[in-house]
């Protein structure tokens, strides 16, 4: 369950690190939907005795797969300011791939708070770095500059529109 803060406190939490997630493992079953869901089947994700002679013996996670699950990983961890009405995912400033999810690896997320400023009106923007870590890797999955959205409700406690 995410944090409750003051937008205060939120503003005072830059540069606090949250998490770890819990790990979840990435089977060939979730892979193998990925690669339906976004056509593509590149043989080292969905084809096991192919992908079994590269480099990395087995295969292996899309790089977008591993992205997507971010907001499941971080949704939990992410502090969320008092007055909120709606989390909007805003986007990215940069992502890296450091190192590729091999099949059946086990991965988890941890942020740390970059930026909290307001945005308009009754809006506030979160920038965050998130890390999405192999269990038994030394080396991360991916690091990723997100950006968060929060709608506040207004002063009569309505949401506000933009």
């Amino acid at each position: 369950m995410p944090q409750m803060m003051s937008v205060e406190e939120l503003e005072a939490a830059v540069g606090h690190e949250f998490g770890p997630s819990d790990w979840l493992q990435v089977d060939q079953e979730r892979i193998n939907q990925f690669a339906e869901a976004t056509i593509d089947h590149q043989f080292i994700h969905v084809d096991p005795k192919a992908a079994a002679a590269t480099p990395f013996g087995t295969t292996i996670a899309h790089g977008f797969l591993t992205l997507s699950l971010v907001t499941f990983l971080t949704a939990g961890l992410t502090p969320l300011p008092k007055g909120l009405t709606t989390v909007i995912n805003y986007g990215l400033n940069k992502v890296r791939f450091v190192q590729p999810v091999k099949v059946d690896s086990q991965i988890r997320a941890g942020i740390k708070i970059l930026e909290v400023r307001p945005r308009g009106r009754n809006h506030i923007l979160m920038t965050s770095e998130v890390t999405i870590e192999i269990k038994g890797e030394k080396r991360p999955a991916l690091i990723a500059e997100a950006l968060i959205l929060f709608v506040m409700a207004r002063d009569d406690g309505k949401p506000e529109a933009n």
